[in-house]
C-alpha cells in the first residue's frame, strides 16, 4: 500500500505497511480501487451532462463514494467490497445514460472515450479487488512529481468537497454545480492532455465550488435548526443511562434525540458534535445533557470509561478497544469490522444497549461557551468594529482546524495561551479542544474565545471575515487577522483551497506540511500566497503582532 492523504502519514512520506490511522493494506487497496472506479463513473457522467443528461442517483453515489475514502471513515473490507461492486453498476448506468444522450443529440458513430477506468470490470473476489486497487494506487497517477502533486491536491480536495456535499444532501441541500465539478475533476485525472497548470486551475476551482458547498451546508443547518446562539455547555454528567454521539452528522443526533425522548436516556456530544448545543432546534431537547471528552484521537481512553452506548457518525472512528467494542455503533458511511451498524436511523439497538449499561451518576462540571456562528457574531459587529477602532481589540487570531494524535500540536495550545489579552481568538473544528476549557476572559463584554462550530461551519468564519472587511472598507488580507490552521485530513485540504481561491495570504499551517506537496508546488504556494509552516510560537506571534 501507499497512502499519504493525511497529516500523520508515516515519516512525512507515506504509509507503506499499515496506515497509522488503523487501515491495513486490504482497505487501502480497496479505497484506491473505489477512487479508480469513480473516475470511470465520472467520465460517462461528465460527458452525459454536457449533452444535458443528469442522474441524481449517480451524483449522490459519487459524493458518497468519495466520502467513503476520507480518513477514518470506512475500515471494513466487506463493506468496501459492496460499495465497489455498486460503483461498477453505477458506471454501467452512467455509460447507458451517455450513449442515449449522445444518440438523442447526434447522428453517426459514438466517439470512443479513452479512459482506463471507463473499461474497468471488478475482480470476482475480494482478494482480486485488492490486487486491482494496488495496481492503481495514488502514487501511480502521474510520473512527474509536480503534476502528481497538483493532481493529489485535487483528489484530496474533492474528497473533502464530497464530504461537505454529502452532509448537505442529508439535509436536502443540493446544487447541480457541485456534482458537475466532482465529475469534471474525476474525469480530468485520466486526461493525458492536461498539464501542471491545468490541475492548479482545477484546484482553485475546487476551492470555489467548495465555498458554494459550505454555504449550502450552512443554510441547510440553520434552516432546520435555527442560527446557533451563544450557549453554555456542561462538562458534567446527569444521573441515568447515557449515549455518546461523535462525528459530524447533526441529523443523526436530531433523530436520536427524538427516539430517546421519554426513555430516561441522556445524550452527550463528543468531538465535533459539541457545537450542536448552540442550535435552538437541538438544544430544546432537555436530555441533550452536555459534552463528554475531547477530540477524536482521545476516544480510546475516553470511550473505555464511558458507562453507556456510543454512536459514531461520519468520520473520526478509531480502532475500538475490547473494553467498549460491544458498546459502540456506527451509522451512515462509517464502518469498522465487527462493529454493529445502524441502518435507516433506527437507533433502537443503541438505546437498548444504553439501558443495559450502568450510566452516570450526577456530577456537576465546568461550563464552556459555544454558538458563535456568523449570525451571532455579526449581530454585534458594530461593537466589534468600535472596539477595534478604539484599540480595545488589537487583533483577531483564527486558531482552528483538525486535531490529531502525533506530536507537534501543543503549538496551538501554547499559541492560544500566549495571545495577548487585547486580542480575540476565533476557533472552529476539533483543534479547539487543545485550549477551549481554558479561561480567556472578555474584552468589553465580548468573549475572547469565540467557538464558531464544526469544521463544517468554516463558512461562518469566511462570512465574518468578509463582513469585517466590508465594515473597515478594506480587503480580508488588510484586516488585523491572522490565520493559524491545523490540519489532519481531506476536509481541511478543501477548506485551504477555498481560502486560496479567495486570495487569502500569510496562512500558517501545521503541525507539518502535507507530504503530497512537492517542493516546486510548495514554492508556488509560498510565492503566490505566502503560505508557510508554523514555527516557534514566540517568533510567529511576534511576527503576527508586528
Amino acid at each position: 500500500m501507499f497512502c499519504n492523504q493525511c497529516e500523520q502519514t508515516s515519516e512525512g512520506i507515506g504509509c507503506g505497511m499499515n496506515g497509522i490511522c488503523g487501515k491495513g493494506p486490504d482497505v487501502a487497496g480497496l479505497q484506491d480501487l473505489l477512487l479508480y472506479g469513480l473516475q470511470g463513473v465520472a467520465v460517462f457522467a461528465h460527458n452525459a451532462r454536457a449533452l444535458g443528461a443528469r442522474d441524481a442517483a449517480i451524483d449522490r453515489f459519487v459524493a458518497e463514494g468519495l466520502f467513503t475514502t476520507v480518513t477514518n471513515v470506512n475500515f471494513d473490507p466487506e463493506r468496501m467490497e459492496t460499495v465497489i461492486r455498486e460503483c461498477h453498476e453505477m458506471k454501467e448506468k452512467a455509460r447507458e445514460n451517455y450513449i442515449k444522450a449522445y444518440k438523442d443529440a447526434n447522428e453517426g458513430a459514438l466517439p470512443p472515450l479513452v479512459n482506463g477506468p471507463a473499461d474497468w470490470t471488478p475482480a470476482a473476489d475480494l482478494k482480486g479487488l485488492i490486487a486491482q486497487g494496488e495496481a492503481h494506487g495514488i502514487d501511480t497517477i502521474h510520473p512527474d512529481d509536480d503534476v502528481r502533486s497538483a493532481m493529489q491536491i485535487l483528489v484530496y480536495g474533492i474528497k473533502g468537497l464530497a464530504a461537505y456535499a454529502d452532509h448537505a444532501l442529508l439535509l436536502g441541500g443540493t446544487d447541480e454545480k457541485i456534482f458537475a465539478f466532482l465529475h469534471k475533476a474525476l474525469a480530468s485525472l485520466r486526461d493525458p492532455g492536461l498539464g501542471l497548470m491545468d490541475y492548479v486551475g482545477l484546484c482553485m476551482e475546487c476551492g470555489e465550488v467548495n465555498l458554494r458547498t459550505m454555504e449550502l451546508l450552512s443554510t441547510a443547518h440553520t434552516d432546520r435548526y435555527g442560527h446557533p446562539v451563544p450557549t453554555k455547555v456542561s462538562l458534567g454528567t446527569k444521573a441515568g443511562p447515557a449515549i455518546l454521539v461523535s462525528g459530524h452528522t447533526l441529523c443523526d443526533l436530531e433523530e436520536l434525540l427524538k427516539q430517546t425522548e421519554g426513555t430516561g436516556v441522556n445524550v452527550y456530544t463528543h468531538g465535533e458534535m459539541l457545537p450542536a448545543h448552540g442550535y435552538p432546534g437541538l438544544k430544546k431537547h432537555k436530555h441533550l445533557a452536555g459534552n463528554y471528552g475531547g477530540a477524536w484521537q482521545d476516544q480510546e481512553k475516553e470511550f473505555a470509561i464511558f458507562p453507556g452506548a456510543i454512536l459514531m457518525t461520519t468520520n473520526c472512528i478509531q480502532r475500538p478497544a475490547d473494553s467498549y467494542f460491544d458498546n459502540i455503533f456506527t451509522s451512515g458511511l462509517v464502518a469498522w469490522p465487527g462493529v454493529k451498524h445502524v441502518a435507516d436511523r433506527d437507533f433502537s439497538p443503541v438505546i437498548r444497549r444504553a439501558l443495559d449499561l450502568p450510566g452516570f451518576t450526577e456530577e456537576p462540571g465546568k461550563e464552556i461557551l459555544v454558538g458563535f456562528g456568523h449570525n451571532a457574531v455579526l449581530s454585534v459587529a458594530d461593537k466589534v468594529v468600535d472596539a477595534v477602532k478604539k484599540g480595545a481589540i488589537r487583533r483577531f487570531f483564527l486558531v482552528g482546524g483538525c486535531d490529531g494524535a502525533l506530536p507537534g500540536r501543543n503549538y496551538f495550545t501554547e499559541l492560544a495561551e500566549k495571545i495577548p489579552a487585547d486580542c480575540v481568538i476565533l476557533t472552529l473544528a476539533c483543534g479547539k479542544f487543545r485550549f477551549n476549557k481554558k479561561e480567556f476572559g472578555d474584552i468589553g463584554g465580548i468573549p475572547r474565545l469565540l467557538d464558531m462550530g464544526q469544521c463544517n461551519d468554516a463558512f461562518s468564519a469566511i462570512r465574518i471575515a468578509t463582513a469585517l472587511a466590508g465594515a473597515f472598507n478594506c480587503g480580508v488580507n488588510d484586516l488585523p487577522l491572522s490565520l493559524v490552521l491545523s490540519w489532519y485530513e481531506q476536509k481541511a485540504v478543501v477548506i485551504l483551497l477555498s481560502l486560496l481561491h479567495l486570495g487569502i495570504r500569510n496562512i500558517k499551517l501545521g503541525p507539518t506540511l502535507p507530504a503530497f506537496i512537492s517542493p516546486n508546488v510548495l514554492d508556488f504556494l509560498v510565492k503566490n500566497f505566502a503560505i508557510g509552516p508554523i514555527g516557534n510560537v514566540d517568533e510567529d506571534l511576534a511576527a503576527a503582532l508586528a
